[in-house]
């Protein structure tokens, strides 16, 4: 890996994070599922940071590699509403009753 943590900061596609690891995807995943794998990329780069302040630049950026590695993994295996990332995807919706709610009293 020749890039740096300067140059991944400045990173915003989810093309170009997989152009910066150098690694192959397919875009049809990534255009489908773009948004939660990014997600999920970002949540593991906090989790990364926070449990290991102390990693060099290059041990940091081989932990986002495979950081990224796993959250698109996650989505060839799995569905968007399956890992429930959004806050959309947790919320009850309003004005709705379910056919478990209704009682034949």
């Amino acid at each position: 890996m020749t890039g740096t943590i300067d140059e991944f900061k400045k990173l915003v596609d989810a093309e170009e994070f997989f152009q910066f690891f150098n690694m192959s995807y397919d875009l049809e995943v990534v255009n489908v599922h773009r948004l939660h794998i990014l997600k999920k990329f970002s949540q593991h780069i906090q989790e990364i940071d926070d449990n290991s302040p102390d990693l060099s630049q290059e041990e940091k950026l081989n932990q986002y590699s495979l950081a990224l590695q796993k959250a698109y993994q996650l989505f060839i295996e799995s569905t968007a509403y399956e890992q429930k990332l959004f806050k959309v995807f947790n919320d009850k919706p309003k004005n709705v009753v379910t056919l478990t709610e209704i009682t034949s009293d």
